[in-house]
C-alpha cells in the first residue's frame, strides 16, 4: 500500500475512534469528522450548543505532507504522535506543525 494512502487511512480511522466517544457533560455538543483526502486534511471539529452558547471549535487538525504526518492543532488530552507512533509510524514520520521550525528538531519526531 502506498504511503499515502496508508497515512490517510490511519488517520481517518484514528479520528473517527476518537469521535465515537460522546461528550459526558456536554449533551449537545457533537464531534464531526472532515476528510479531505484529495489535499490531505483531516479534522475533527465540535459543534453544537453547550449551556446557551453556541460552539464550534477545531479539536485535531493534520495534514499529510511529503509523506509525513503533520499535526497542526490538537485541543485535546490526547497525546496524539505518541498514539499514531503506537500505531507503528515511524516518529521521523510525525512532524509537530504548531512547534516553531527551529524548535522541532528537540521534540523527538520529524523536522519537516
Amino acid at each position: 500500500m502506498d504511503k499515502v494512502k496508508h497515512y490517510q487511512d490511519l488517520l481517518v480511522a484514528y479520528l473517527q475512534e476518537y469521535a465515537a466517544t460522546p461528550y459526558a457533560n456536554a449533551p449537545g455538543l457533537e464531534k464531526m469528522l472532515i476528510v479531505d483526502r484529495e489535499h490531505n486534511h483531516f479534522q475533527l471539529v465540535s459543534t453544537g450548543w453547550h449551556k446557551g452558547t453556541f460552539s464550534f471549535d477545531v479539536m485535531m487538525h493534520f495534514d499529510i505532507r511529503n509523506e509525513k504526518i503533520w499535526v497542526m492543532q490538537n485541543w485535546t488530552e490526547e497525546e496524539v504522535a505518541e498514539a499514531f507512533v503506537r500505531r507503528r509510524v515511524p516518529a521521523q514520520d510525525i512532524v509537530l506543525g504548531f512547534v516553531p521550525e527551529e524548535g522541532r528538531v528537540y521534540s523527538g519526531f520529524g523536522v519537516g
